[in-house]
């Protein structure tokens, strides 16, 4: 039977309006479901408003999938399978001639010829048109009816309005996946973004995939170069999550060597391309597999990135180009995220080689008993946050036990801030500790942070505590009470983290007693106190401690045989070392670089036993000092101004000498001045 052609426009016309109108009400409800017929809701409706137009008993859509035929709006894979040859023939013999066929009361038209869509343009409209990425992922389509009364031209025309149809559903149905898409990777870009170890990271990363492309399996194989092999990490299933092959093997090996994505399917591709004894190895078939590069932002080939056996409803389904769109999209995402985690890790690396080299320079080096103790000590309240608080004269090392505190605690990883608290004008004390804002005070041009700030999530040192000012030591207990610091001039108050560690070489106890130093502050942080001993006291780590330092500097002086003679031991030994470890260090280097031979001898050291001030008896004690009862504390105070005034008159007051033979640094012993209130011009009147 043939109709005239105004018939067949007729036809055109009213199909063509039928779909206008079912676009127009559906247009609102249509949801982004997976399902193929939900995917394509506008040409399931169409397909029964053709039967009842053409007429036809039935009326369906027939493609091919690899070797396969299928129903491309079936909601399952066991329902879209066609296994009727005559239609199967009918439809491949319309494909390869490029025109409808009928036979048998049934009638084939194409509806997309291998990757292209017949343009919907009415009566006659034969060619064919591209359509971008439905070109590259619609597969040869026919139309298919059945009926005693067909007319093979209106079968056309209604292939030509689906092959419309099925284009704008192709377009928002991509459009609607790219969002989607674009949600998902966005969604896992923030969960990677909180990993922080690689094999974590390459898990997420293959499981996302696995999710994303219905995959029963994923790996990454990142590439090393220099062996030539890629390393899969992890190998989702895989025993051990890790998997090892030539970087030349398989399809993986062609993806690398291509740099281009590749896709393959068991019996619609060559067998040789698979590396089959992986599979051997692990027990495992691979049916299908898409494979893309995985390349840095920077454009950098880091390895490849592969998902295998495509999990359909219900059964296995081959990997299409929309997936390598997809897994290509997941690999950059995936290659950014791989790039941080490295850089993120040769930085931890290096940070902890530098934590590792730091904590190595600040030990208490000593076998005495005493020191031996110590270490035990520390290494007991290193791991927790009590404040600690260390005594010792000057020189002993109280700064390298707070430092060795901080390297064995949890905080080794964060920041050691020391302040020298004498050394704070009482003016600047609050700009020091708790920072200052831009305008607070004349100098104030920027916003600065104080060292509590500075410090935060770490150790904070309070070095000579005993010389704060009265001022100084009332706002140190307010933040210490409240851990939280407010700057000068700043009305916000900073909430800080910081282990307080302080240290002095006066006797706090006694004056808290004279009420020249809080009370409560001074409970505040003597929770744990260390004292350390004199260097006089600690016994053979006196050589112990000169053969350390004279290891260190000699090389550096480039005289690394030096060694001491018997009498410098002794006269090391005798010495009665004022300036305790500091001395022992200054005079190492000294005499690396100035030592007449490659034996160092007793006149070499330049020392004696009476070549520095020894405590005097208790009877020798200047005039006055022990008359009446006094307080312990005002002697004291008295005994070190008349030790200091006799020293520099000693000197002729040359104050560097005068403060090398007290064992103290010139700035030291300026500011020690200060704090007993003697200045120089009165000393050398």
């Amino acid at each position: 039977m043939n109709s005239p052609p105004s018939e067949l426009e007729a036809t055109f016309r009213e199909l063509s309006a039928r779909w206008l109108g079912l676009l127009t009400a559906a247009w609102p409800s249509i949801l982004p479901e997976a399902a193929p017929w939900a995917r394509h809701p506008w040409t399931a409706r169409l397909l029964e408003e053709i039967a009842e137009l053409l007429p036809a008993d039935s009326v369906g859509l027939i493609c091919q999938s690899g070797s396969r035929w299928v129903n491309p709006l079936a909601s399952s894979t066991k329902q879209s399978t066609i296994t009727d040859g005559e239609t199967i023939d009918l439809v491949a013999e319309a494909l390869a001639s490029g025109s409808s066929q009928s036979g048998r009361g049934r009638v084939a038209a194409i509806v997309t010829a291998g990757g292209k869509i017949l343009a919907a343009r009415g009566a006659g409209a034969t060619e064919s048109v591209s359509d971008g990425q439905a070109e590259e992922t619609v597969a040869p389509m026919a139309l298919v009816a059945v009926g005693s009364r067909l007319d093979r031209r209106q079968v056309d025309q209604a292939a030509r309005v689906i092959a419309g149809c099925w284009r704008v559903e192709l377009a928002i149905g991509g459009g609607r996946d790219a969002s989607a898409r674009l949600r998902y990777l966005l969604d896992a870009s923030i969960r990677w973004s909180l990993i922080d170890e690689t094999d974590s990271l390459l898990t997420a990363i293959a499981g996302a995939a696995t999710e994303l492309l219905h995959a029963e399996r994923a790996s990454i194989f990142l590439w090393e170069k220099r062996r030539g092999k890629l390393i899969g990490r992890p190998a989702l299933g895989v025993s051990g999550g890790k998997l090892e092959v030539d970087d030349d093997a398989g399809v993986v090996g062609a993806v690398l060597r291509e740099r281009r994505p590749q896709l393959w399917a068991v019996g619609a591709d060559a067998e040789s391309e698979v590396n089959r004894s992986v599979d051997r190895k692990l027990k495992f078939v691979t049916r299908s597999l898409a494979a893309v590069p995985l390349e840095s932002p920077t454009g950098d080939l880091l390895g490849v990135f592969e998902v295998l056996n495509k999990q359909g409803t219900d059964g296995d389904e081959a990997f299409g180009v929309a997936d390598i769109i997809a897994l290509t999209d997941l690999a950059r995402h995936a290659a950014a995220a791989i790039q941080v985690m490295r850089a993120r890790e040769r930085l931890t690396q290096t940070r902890d080689r530098l934590v590792h080299d730091a904590a190595s320079t600040y030990q208490l080096l000593g076998d005495s008993p005493a020191i031996r103790s110590l270490r035990d000590s520390v290494a007991r309240v290193a791991p927790t946050d009590l404040a600690v608080l260390v005594l010792g004269e000057n020189g002993t090392g109280k700064e390298v036990l707070a430092r060795s505190l901080h390297f064995q605690s949890p905080r080794r990883d964060q920041p050691f801030v020391a302040v020298n608290c004498a050394a704070l004008v009482e003016s600047l004390l609050e700009s020091e500790l708790f920072g200052h804002q831009r305008g607070a005070f004349t100098d104030a041009h920027q916003d600065r942070a104080g060292k509590f700030e500075l410090a935060n999530g770490g150790t904070l040192l309070l070095d000579e505590i005993g010389d704060m000012s009265p001022g100084g030591q009332a706002k140190l207990l307010r933040v210490l009470e409240e851990k939280v610091v407010t700057r000068v001039g700043g009305a916000t108050p900073i909430p800080v983290d910081v282990r307080i560690i302080a240290a002095t070489n006066q006797p706090l106890g006694e004056l808290v007693a004279a009420k020249r130093f809080r009370e409560d502050l001074f409970f505040r942080l003597n929770v744990v106190s260390f004292r350390l001993p004199s260097l006089r006291e600690r016994g053979g780590d006196i050589l112990l401690l000169a053969n350390h330092f004279l290891g260190y500097f000699a090389p550096r002086a480039g005289r690394p045989n030096l060694t001491f003679s018997e009498p410098a031991r002794q006269a090391l030994l005798a010495y009665s070392w004022p300036g305790n470890v500091r001395e022992m260090r200054n005079v190492m280097e000294r005499v690396s670089y100035l030592a007449n031979t490659e034996v160092i001898t007793a006149a070499d050291l330049g020392m004696s036993p009476t070549s520095a001030p020894v405590p005097q008896p208790l009877g020798a004690a200047p005039a006055g000092l022990l008359g009446g009862d006094r307080h312990l504390v005002d002697v004291t105070r008295d005994f070190q101004i008349e030790v200091i005034r006799s020293t520099i008159r000693r000197h002729a007051g040359n104050m560097t000498a005068a403060a090398a033979a007290l064992g103290l640094q010139r700035t030291n012993l300026y500011r020690k001045m200060r704090h007993l209130g003697l200045s120089a011009e009165e000393i050398s009147e």
